[in-house]
């Protein structure tokens, strides 16, 4: 017989569970080593952090690299570019998806099943880059914040996400109570169901927040004007001005010197820059966990 320990688990039972335990411990520490490494290389001498010296703990603990990055006048303004698209772009997204979702969640909306094949269908099939260009080319949003926030309006998978949690948490007697109080459609989605749908709406806000504040590519095709960059093209820049330091031929040895000075700051101030990006979606998570399961849990159901 196999022994048995005094909750009843057996020997098996307990090697098993050491093996996931360190297996788990193995990927949370190959996951996490990434991001602990960017915040102790943002805090750490510029010439150790350049040299690979800096491994599992800060070395000649600074803030230069905050400092520069502070400095630079284009960073300041694209972290305000990126809160402004942010915020701008979110609001759009849930003026949009919020009634298109109430609204394909209505069993009497007759034409409910074609309008979600019509969006299902764009999911997978879609015009190209330069389609998509020409349009946001002869709309006259080149270079606009509209080009950023309106062909990503509505984003069909969070949309089907809110319709199922109107569906599953949005009972039908609620409604026809409200309507024999003479409570039309529009009024009970604004005084009724927007209240009752923090959850989902917590969600949606977290999605669309971390796409808009991450996205890079729109502003690199579609704004021409440095001043109006989000912060992701002008992490991108300094990342490219690290490269042609690199490749830079020089012949003197104070040239050389001043290179490889200039290269162990531009490489600081890249893991400052990559510290200071992700701090708004920090702060933004810990209010949004909560819901962040039951949104998921949403998500995995669709009806």
């Amino acid at each position: 017989m196999r022994q048995e320990n005094r909750m009843g688990r057996s020997r098996g039972d307990r090697v098993f569970d050491a093996v996931i335990f360190v297996l788990l411990t193995l990927i949370m520490l190959v996951v996490a080593y990434p991001l602990y490494f960017v915040i102790i290389s943002s805090f750490s001498d510029p010439e150790a952090v350049a040299s690979g010296s800096v491994t599992l703990y800060p070395i000649g603990f600074t803030l230069e690299g905050y400092a520069k990055v502070l400095e630079e006048e284009n960073v300041v303004r694209g972290f305000m570019n990126s809160l402004y698209y942010t915020v701008l772009g979110v609001s759009i997204n849930l003026a949009v998806t919020l009634p298109t979702s109430y609204a394909l969640s209505r069993k009497d909306f007759f034409a409910r099943n074609a309008i979600t094949t019509f969006y299902l269908v764009t999911m997978f099939i879609g015009g190209g880059l330069i389609p998509t260009y020409l349009i946001i080319q002869q709309t006259k949003l080149i270079d606009t914040v509209w080009a950023l926030v309106i062909p990503g309006a509505l984003g069909v998978y969070n949309m089907i996400v809110a319709r199922t949690f109107f569906n599953t948490n949005i009972p039908e007697e609620l409604f026809e109570a409200a309507r024999l109080d003479g409570c039309g459609n529009t009024r009970f989605f604004f005084y009724v169901v927007l209240p009752l749908s923090s959850a989902i709406i917590a969600i949606l806000t977290l999605y669309y927040g971390i796409g808009h504040w991450n996205s890079y590519f729109s502003a690199l095709m579609y704004i021409t004007t440095r001043a109006k960059w989000p912060l992701q093209l002008e992490l991108r820049s300094i990342l490219l001005q690290n490269q042609w330091v690199q490749t830079t031929n020089v012949l003197s040895a104070e040239q050389l010197a001043e290179r490889d000075r200039l290269q162990a700051l531009m490489e600081m101030m890249k893991y400052s820059l990559i510290i200071i990006s992700t701090i708004p979606m920090m702060v933004l998570y810990p209010f949004i966990q909560k819901h962040f399961v039951k949104g998921v849990m949403i998500g995995a159901v669709k009806g």
